[in-house]
């Protein structure tokens, strides 16, 4: 087949999206694709439409959207996503960056910024937890943005190839004000007074292990997606056992599933969390829910 240009791929766009086994992939992938195979800005694909692929880039273009129409992410094509102000490294070992857990990252600043003194309980070695780090999306951001403040990250992942490529996102987002821990939730932290945090972070599995969509979702990780008692069981696990990680008055944020508002509301409230919050994402639906221990 003789290699299109690029007006006859983006008028062919549709189309291969709507090629994919089990659902219409995301137009915009094709030509992030194309994008990413010429190795070009966006802006390229508007000025050069008439730009013929070579050969090679043909080929390439090709087996990409081929890979994408089997349920391949189109972040794991390219080994990369961008999130907050960042850009990061993702593969079969992490979950894609979305952007409403960008909401969870903004909620969190903007209770530290609200903080009456700039020492956050009146402490110098200001300290934030990440449960579940992945791709360390949401604590290389954070570390990012307090490292001015002096805060210090602790980013937390069972899962040892997931470290390394959020170690590997730490280095190359020149972040390092954070370390990294291999456990199981809480299990390999210490639990006394010197290794409290002032804010504990997490976007654990939600998805119940019976729901449908799981199905669109099966080249990521499904450890890192789904749990039991409806999706429900490390968040209560991470609500229970948060109080005894947690100053005074410290902070406790989650993202959830958008049907899942409520309940986790009712399981802060339950293990003594006050000023509990729920708040929405870009698409009006329940995502983060945080609260704050007593003082």
């Amino acid at each position: 087949m003789t290699a299109l240009t690029i007006r006859q791929i983006k008028r062919q766009s549709p189309q291969l999206a709507n090629g994919a086994l089990n659902h219409e992939l995301p137009p915009f992938w094709i030509t992030d694709w194309l994008l990413h195979i010429l190795d070009k800005p966006a802006l390229f694909l508007i000025m050069n439409d008439s730009y013929q692929l070579t050969d090679t880039e043909f080929e390439l273009f090709n087996a990409g959207v081929k890979k994408m129409q089997q349920g391949m992410p189109l972040a794991y094509l390219t080994g990369q996503q961008a999130f907050w102000s960042l850009d990061f490294m993702v593969n079969e070992h992490t979950l894609i960056p979305r952007p409403d857990t960008e909401i969870l990252v903004e909620q969190v600043l903007n209770w530290i910024k609200a903080q009456p003194t700039a020492q956050v309980n009146g402490c110098t070695n200001k300290r934030l937890l990440d449960l579940g780090t992945g791709s360390g999306c949401i604590a290389i951001s954070l570390a990012h943005e307090l490292k001015k403040a002096n805060w210090q990250v602790v980013a937390v992942d069972f899962s040892a190839e997931a470290l390394k490529v959020a170690r590997h996102n730490a280095l190359a987002n020149q972040v390092d004000n954070i370390k990294f821990v291999q456990s199981s939730w809480y299990e390999n932290l210490p639990m006394d007074s010197e290794h409290l945090f002032d804010v504990i972070v997490s976007n654990p599995p939600y998805i119940d292990e019976a729901d449908e969509h799981l199905q669109r979702l099966q080249a990521e990780p499904i450890s890192a997606l789904s749990a039991s008692n409806h999706g429900l069981a490390d968040i209560e696990h991470i609500v229970q056992q948060a109080p005894h990680y947690l100053r005074r008055s410290g902070l406790l944020a989650i993202e959830h599933g958008f049907d899942q508002g409520s309940a986790v509301h009712a399981l802060f409230v339950a293990n003594g969390f006050v000023t509990v919050q729920v708040i929405q994402d870009f698409g009006g639906n329940d995502r983060v829910t945080f609260g704050q221990l007593p003082n």
